[in-house]
């Protein structure tokens, strides 16, 4: 089911699916029962972009404590369970947006019916999730392994069983941590499941390794018209994961708005230390809210070519640099003032 045709699901005041905008989600690391802590990074995970936020809720004071954040934050607010559904029915019970939990792994259908009971009274979405290091052992033993036709059927058979119960306001999600595994069974899903689906390839690194995994995964899942909401797995900083969504989106054309700094790499005509000049300039355009394509070139022999294709950009030799648009060499400056001089044509881009 290509993103444009799933259900529409609403998430606190943020809608997914129905060819509505691909969000992007994070996950805190902080202890949920820490209210004042959960709820700073959350802040600053919202600060960077990110547009829903998933809690793990593994004791009842967790659950307790969602209340309590959601006072605190702007942003919609996904309670994580796992194995105990009280707690599921604790985090809605205490205002979550959403819930996301495993039919399979918080015991029998009673439980389950329970806790779709409780999510349809308040009218919250059910995350279904399966990931491949949950897949059932009658599941793993018929298809010889893990496989992506074992996800598929796993999740569409706890799909038929809340909706058997009579409810429908549900999200998908079939993370595995093999990149080629996850695409195929995305491709899968897409063809049977009516439901918006939630995207990342799971526990797949650190910073690097997590990057690569996810933007091959994402990339290849997000280009064929699937997935209506994101989270990059990344084993670090939860603020690096919506650095990496937001790039992620941008680069497939399904994001706007921002700048995009594109540079090139070192060589031996380098006389500038390019690589650091890069990281700021990355860093000081990250709250300007233009739409254009910034350009961090090491040479003045070739930058201005290079940076034709950007809106604007800088080019630094020995002890000078150039400010360049669209190609045109605008203004010659000393090197110590190369960064200020592009914030400052920046700062007046639209004036």
């Amino acid at each position: 089911m290509f993103r444009n045709r799933t259900k529409t699901v609403r998430i606190g005041d943020k809608v997914i699916g129905g060819g509505n905008e691909i969000l992007i989600q994070s996950m805190t690391n902080t202890k949920t029962e820490d209210i004042k802590g959960t709820a700073e990074q959350i802040k600053r995970l919202t600060a960077a972009g990110c547009e829903i936020i998933r809690c793990a809720v593994p004791t009842m004071e967790a659950a307790k404590a969602l209340g309590e954040i959601k006072k605190k934050i702007k942003i919609p607010l996904v309670a994580d369970i796992h194995f105990d559904y009280r707690l599921a029915i604790a985090a809605i019970e205490n205002g979550a947006d959403k819930i996301r939990i495993n039919p399979g792994n918080i015991g029998d259908e009673s439980r389950v019916r329970a806790v779709v009971g409780a999510a349809k009274e308040r009218g919250i979405p059910i995350r279904v999730g399966v990931n491949s290091g949950s897949l059932e052992k009658e599941l793993v033993e018929r298809y010889g392994g893990v496989t992506a036709e074992g996800l598929v059927e796993s999740a569409l058979d706890k799909v038929r069983m809340i909706e058997g119960m009579g409810y429908d306001n549900l999200v998908v999600s079939i993370k595995s941590s093999d990149v080629m595994m996850c695409v195929k069974a995305h491709e899968e899903i897409a063809k049977a499941c009516p439901y918006p689906l939630h995207v990342g390839i799971t526990e797949s690194g650190t910073l690097l390794a997590g990057n690569i995994k996810s933007s091959i995964g994402l990339g290849l899942i997000l280009n064929q018209g699937i997935g209506d909401t994101i989270r990059v797995s990344l084993t670090g900083d939860p603020a690096e994961e919506i650095k990496s969504a937001k790039l992620i989106l941008k680069t497939l054309g399904l994001r706007k708005g921002g700048i995009e700094v594109v540079s090139c790499p070192t060589c031996g005509r380098t006389k500038i230390d390019l690589i650091g000049l890069a990281n700021r300039v990355e860093a000081m355009v990250a709250d300007i809210p233009l739409d254009i394509k910034v350009a961090v070139m090491g040479c003045v022999v070739n930058g201005p070519g290079e940076a034709k294709e950007a809106d604007i950009g800088i080019a630094g030799g020995i002890g000078e640099g150039l400010l360049i648009k669209k190609g045109e060499i605008i203004k010659k400056v000393k090197e110590e003032e190369l960064l200020e001089t592009l914030r400052q044509e920046l700062m007046s881009w639209n004036e």
